[in-house]
C-alpha cells in the first residue's frame, strides 16, 4: 500500500512538499555492526534497512530516500532535490546526484553478495545529462550490477526524473572481500 501510495504521488502530484513530507518519517539513522552485517547475506541486509529493521546509513540523511526496493543485483530508490541541496550557481549541487548513484551501485553489489562477503568502491564516473532544481520533483534513481565475482564487481545506475528522462548515470568497480570472522 505504502509504495502504491508513492507511485501515486510521483505520477499525480506536482508539489513536492507532500512526497518531502514522505520522505522525512521516522526514519532511524545510524550504523549496523559489523557482525550484524556479516551474518546476513547481501540481499537481506539491503531489504532490512529499507524495511527500517536496521538503521539508514547516516549519509541517507542528506538524500532521503523513499520508495526503497532491492532485489539481487537492482536497488531503486526515489528522492526529492530541494533547496538545501543547491550550489552557489543556482541549482542542484553534483554531489546530490552522485551520492544517489553511488549509494544505489554499491547497494546493487551488496544485494549480490553472500553472508560474511563486504564490498568498497574503487573507483565511479559520473556523467552529469539535464541539470536539476527544486522543481523538478522526485527523481528516481536505478542501481544494476554488471558483473558480480569473488573479487572484483562492477555496476551502473541512472537517475531519471517523473517523466522518464534521463538526468545522471554513472558506473563503478568495487573490491570486493571477505569479512573477517570475529570483527
Amino acid at each position: 500500500m505504502f509504495l502504491i501510495t508513492i507511485v501515486i504521488i510521483i505520477t499525480m502530484d506536482e508539489d513536492a512538499s507532500l512526497v518531502n513530507a514522505l520522505a522525512a518519517t521516522a526514519t532511524e539513522y545510524g550504523v549496523t555492526p559489523l557482525e550484524v552485517m556479516a551474518s546476513m547475506p547481501g540481499i537481506d541486509f539491503v531489504r532490512a534497512i529499507f524495511d527500517g529493521k536496521l538503521p539508514a546509513p547516516p549519509i541517507m540523511q542528506t538524500i532521503e530516500p523513499f520508495g526503497s526496493t532491492a532485489e539481487p543485483g537492482v536497488v531503486v530508490m526515489y528522492s526529492v532535490p530541494g533547496f538545501r541541496h543547491y550550489n552557489p550557481i543556482g541549482s542542484v549541487h553534483g554531489g546530490y546526484a552522485a551520492t544517489l548513484l553511488d549509494s544505489a551501485m554499491g547497494l546493487a553489489v551488496h544485494t549480490a553478495l553472500p553472508a560474511g562477503t563486504g564490498y568498497t568502491t574503487l573507483e565511479f564516473k559520473v556523467s552529469f545529462i539535464k541539470g536539476m532544481t527544486e522543481d523538478i520533483g522526485p527523481v528516481r534513481t536505478e542501481g544494476r550490477t554488471l558483473s558480480v565475482g569473488r573479487r572484483a564487481a562492477t555496476a551502473e545506475a541512472r537517475i531519471t526524473d517523473a517523466k522518464g528522462r534521463l538526468l545522471a548515470h554513472a558506473t563503478t568497480t568495487c573490491l570486493v572481500f571477505e569479512i573477517p570472522k570475529g570483527t
